[in-house]
């Protein structure tokens, strides 16, 4: 292993620090009140200065490398943005399935190049908009679908087979992903050439997110199915984006994010192994989305930490062959937990700091926040703000110029090697736990991410992290921003919608293939082609649901406190 400086330069850094702390003590004796502590969002302190010494035993083959060689430090792809720019994909739903189309409409015309699809509390719970559990929640925090006919009114007319489209959807994604696949083929569209994710996470639910369904084994089991099934008929989908995203908008830390996403990421992988599949068959599909947190450099390490550790782990742990199973491609999203309701235009500064860091940490797409989303769904005006934000980004700043273009700083390298270290520590606690499953019984995580957030926001009440606009330069003057609103007329017409289709369809065709997805659950045989087989006789979302409901349980969140 050759180490990347020459021993001899130790000597000499070693007795230029010295003179130089001599100066900074003396400049601390006159003014004392500059020797805060600095440290990150996470809290993790931060070093005066960074040198040679903080990377003395880094291997530049081993540990830095080139763009699109193991361990992928510097990036998965050869070229990364020199050969193609990230896709630049915003969240998008609201209200029916034609008010979303609309706006992906607009995104599209105005250069979004990847659809992004935010679904209503409802539908990430398997419900369906005329359930009594619905009431009030039509389509408010993102696009209500209940059937296929809901599928095909939100893509019409955009060209899914030329475009990728990701599903943020958890307990029912199965049934989300079956509806997209039948849409395609309703289109004429092969399943084969169809591009996209479907999250599909949920241990992160279990978590972080809470938006549940079946207890964790059985959701587990569903997951498979859908990645066995991908493996074999849907070949260029990305069957699951383990997710960092929620576990860190939950209060974690950055090295709990990264630890906890991989930790997941090894239990899907360990998943599809047992039920006999090859690794490299379905792990060049696997993907992962993190958070983009408002702390610079440490978002940037925490992405280059995440690429080197997943090589490491599907080429050490699993025995991977195939370098494309070794690659970390990752979705980044701005963190919305950054941003404040108080002097909410501070958030596009936030947003687009946010974005560059995710940018210059390597990310294959990236959706950028809205000004207004603490407040409510984005107005057009202000999601395209946001795509604006990456297109400036993309095309003014420069930062695409040349690939990984902080590698070789101390500081970040070593914050990089840091979180890396840090990361394989706890990772190392939930193997010894047995694994991600007993973590989450034991309710190691949600612990530990729970006591994050509530040491951050100490941190925040006590004065000792800034937040701008909230504890300092805040002032009494209102700012007035837009709000979109959702017409309550929308709820009654989705339900007349739903209930209109539920009366026109063959009841008895229903019915059977319901049952075929009860005993391909109850036979352990992949329920992929039965649902697919069920949506196209328009059974409903929550219909589907309710077959997993009842063959598998519902799971109550025990609360950790």
């Amino acid at each position: 292993m050759a180490k990347t400086f020459n021993p001899r330069i130790f000597e000499d850094i070693k007795e230029g620090y010295a003179k130089w702390e001599k100066e900074i003590e003396k400049a601390f004796s006159i003014r004392p009140e500059r020797r805060k502590r600095f440290s990150t969002v996470s809290d993790r302190e931060i070093k005066r200065i960074y040198t040679p010494e903080d990377i003395k035993d880094q291997d530049f083959k081993e540990d830095i490398g080139f763009p699109g060689t193991y361990p992928f430090t510097r990036g998965v792809q050869p070229s990364m943005y020199r050969g193609r720019l990230w896709t630049m994909r915003m969240f998008a739903g609201l209200g029916t399935a034609r008010d979303t189309n609309r706006r992906f409409h607009l995104l599209v015309k105005e250069g979004q190049t990847g659809l992004s699809t935010a679904f209503d509390m409802p539908t990430l719970m398997g419900y369906d908009s005329d359930s009594p559990r619905a009431r009030g929640e039509v389509g408010k925090c993102g696009v209500a679908i209940d059937t296929l006919v809901d599928m095909e009114d939100l893509f019409e007319g955009l060209p899914i087979d030329k475009i990728t489209t990701s599903m943020t959807i958890n307990p029912p994604a199965p049934v989300i992903w079956g509806m997209y696949i039948a849409m395609a083929e309703n289109r004429g569209i092969d399943r084969r050439v169809l591009g996209g994710t479907i999250q599909n996470d949920m241990l992160k639910e279990f978590i972080a997110q809470k938006t549940f369904m079946c207890p964790p084994e059985p959701s587990l089991r569903l997951i498979t199915d859908t990645v066995e099934f991908g493996t074999y008929e849907v070949p260029k989908w990305n069957t699951i984006s383990i997710s960092g995203y929620h576990i860190r908008e939950a209060g974690s830390t950055a090295v709990q994010e990264l630890a906890f996403t991989l930790a997941d990421g090894i239990a899907y992988v360990q998943a599809a192994i047992d039920r006999g599949l090859d690794v490299d068959q379905f792990a060049p599909r696997f993907s992962f989305f993190f958070n983009s947190h408002i702390d610079f450099f440490e978002e940037i390490a925490k992405f280059r930490a995440a690429r080197r550790m997943w090589a490491k782990i599907m080429k050490e742990r699993f025995k991977a062959k195939n370098p494309r199973s070794w690659w970390l491609r990752f979705h980044t999203q701005t963190a919305g937990c950054s941003l404040t309701a108080q002097q909410p235009y501070n958030n596009v500064v936030r947003t687009a700091l946010e974005a560059l860091a995710a940018v210059l940490g390597g990310t294959q797409s990236l959706h950028t926040n809205s000004l207004d989303e603490v407040l409510a769904l984005p107005t057009e005006e202000a999601a395209t703000i946001a795509l604006r934000t990456q297109q400036i980004i993309a095309e003014e700043s420069g930062v695409a110029n040349t690939i990984d273009p902080l590698a070789g700083s101390y500081f970040v390298e070593a914050l990089t090697n840091q979180m890396e270290q840090e990361a394989f520590e706890i990772i190392h606690k939930i193997d010894e736990m047995g694994g991600m499953l007993a973590a989450i019984e034991k309710h190691y995580p949600q612990q530990e991410i729970a006591d994050a957030a509530y040491h951050f926001q100490l941190r925040i009440d006590s004065g000792d992290r800034t937040l701008v606009g909230v504890n300092k330069y805040v002032t009494e003057e209102d700012i007035p921003v837009e709000i979109l609103e959702i017409d309550e007329e929308l709820e009654r017409l989705q339900i007349e919608k739903t209930r209109r289709i539920k009366e026109e369809r063959d009841q008895a065709e229903v019915k059977r293939r319901l049952e075929a997805i009860g005993e391909a659950c109850t036979a352990n045989r992949n329920v992929m082609q039965p649902i697919i087989d069920a949506v196209k006789a328009y059974a409903t979302e929550q219909e589907i649901c309710d077959v997993f409901r009842q063959v598998f349980g519902i799971y109550r969140d025990p609360g950790i406190y």
